[in-house]
């Protein structure tokens, strides 16, 4: 034990206790052939370590320092914190070490990981995952001069920050038909505002949704998305009060609309739909959607075909069935996004993405994760994209919600 360090135990019964099941940690981490897990955070630049050990979290105590949690495969979990910070791990289990200088810092690491060989930590090789690196370079390094190997926690991630329990899944089911209340209710004002030649612009069918949302006990980090024709070629488009553009008749209108409950432990849905406000929607625009359909029910299929045969499916995988479709009808050169994402209590979670395109995603789909399902195609002029969400069960997945079979006739 260096100069400036101590061994204290960390438990506190006045604190209260992480979320993180140590002993799963420890037999998955045995399954994968790793010898620990290394969480690590600065400031709150790696949000995944904070939500799985509650650092920072817990009332009374500040982590503005370094610090380190193993998780070993085998043994008692132990920590490194700075010493003016010293009970910022007291909430966990096991052991704990103490730094002040940096050469204390570097020290206590290599004490930290002494006896190990390959840990996992929030690292993606070449970044190929940006959502799982959140560990800077400066602190791989560190690690790799104490002999270490490091490799991705993604797939650790996936089962002990992404998996949904039975109450999660409730609240996804739930946030999902309100979504599909309030996008009914947005095709319908479209509709008789249109066909009565009421004036309307995406911004007031927008923030008549915001207060649908409100009404549904729904919440969203930002209003939801109304695009017409040309903007619908922009999947990021959001329109505002000053941006905003008329929806006419005769034009295609494409809703995007995610948001959870408003309680703890909530995790979002997400769904995309399309309308037109006429009654002959022009081929262009139903070849395109048969095309964006065609790639959503690919993608869906091969993910049943897995859950049910209990077979391993990766995140690239997936999107490469959905693109495949849509290179095979000729809208190749029209992708500009990846198939999905994952789900959480944020509206882009930890989990797994369907992505071939933006990344290659090789992390699992696994057992109790949720995602969405939303190949698009995109024009100058128009974009189409088609949106689901599913869960992954034991032998099955589905589909939580209805599934648009052709664009909407508002008229």
């Amino acid at each position: 034990m260096s100069a400036g360090k101590s061994t204290e135990a960390a438990s506190d019964a006045t604190l209260s206790p992480a979320a993180i099941d140590i002993p799963a940690v420890q037999t998955a981490l045995r399954a994968d052939g790793l010898d620990g897990w290394l969480l690590y955070d600065f400031r709150g630049l790696n949000s995944i370590a904070t939500e799985l050990t509650g650092v920072n979290h817990q009332s009374g105590h500040l982590a503005t320092r370094r610090w380190y949690y193993l998780i070993p495969a085998a043994g008692e979990p132990r920590g490194l914190v700075h010493t003016i910070e010293r009970h910022s791990l007291a909430h966990l289990p096991g052991t704990t070490e103490r730094y002040a200088s940096r050469d204390q810092l570097e020290a206590g690491l290599r004490q930290l990981l002494h006896g190990l060989r390959r840990i996992a930590m929030e690292y993606s090789p070449k970044c190929a995952i940006p959502y799982v690196s959140r560990v800077d370079a400066g602190t791989i390094e560190l690690v790799r001069a104490a002999g270490v190997e490091v490799v991705s926690s993604g797939d650790l991630i996936q089962r002990f920050a992404s998996v949904w329990d039975e109450r999660a899944i409730a609240t996804h089911t739930e946030a999902s038909e309100k979504l599909h209340r309030v996008k009914d209710r947005a095709f319908e004002a479209i509709a008789r505002r249109t066909g009565t030649h009421v004036p309307t612009t995406e911004y007031d069918i927008q923030q008549l949704m915001a207060g649908w949302f409100r009404d549904e006990g729904l919440v969203s980090d930002a209003d939801p998305n109304v695009s017409a024709e040309e903007n619908a070629g922009n999947p990021h488009y959001l329109p505002t009060a000053s941006a905003s553009r008329a929806i006419r008749s005769d034009e295609l209108v494409l809703l995007d609309l995610w948001g959870k409950l408003d309680r703890p432990g909530a995790v979002y849905a997400d769904i995309t739909w399309m309308g037109y406000t006429g009654r002959l929607i022009p081929d262009r625009y139903t070849q395109a959607f048969a095309a964006v359909g065609a790639a959503r029910d690919a993608a869906i299929a091969l993910v049943q075909r897995a859950a049910a045969g209990g077979q391993e499916l990766r995140g690239w995988q997936v999107d490469q069935a959905a693109s495949s479709v849509l290179r095979s009808a000729g809208f190749g050169d029209r992708i500009m996004h990846r198939t999905g994402h994952s789900l959480g209590e944020s509206v882009h979670g930890n989990g797994v993405n369907m992505d071939d395109y933006e990344t290659h995603d090789d992390r699992r789909l696994l057992v109790g994760t949720g995602f969405t399902i939303e190949p698009g195609v995109y024009f100058d002029d128009f974009g189409v994209r088609s949106e689901i969400n599913m869960i992954v069960g034991p032998r099955d997945a589905r589909v939580t919600g209805p599934v648009q079979s052709a664009i909407v006739a508002l008229a």
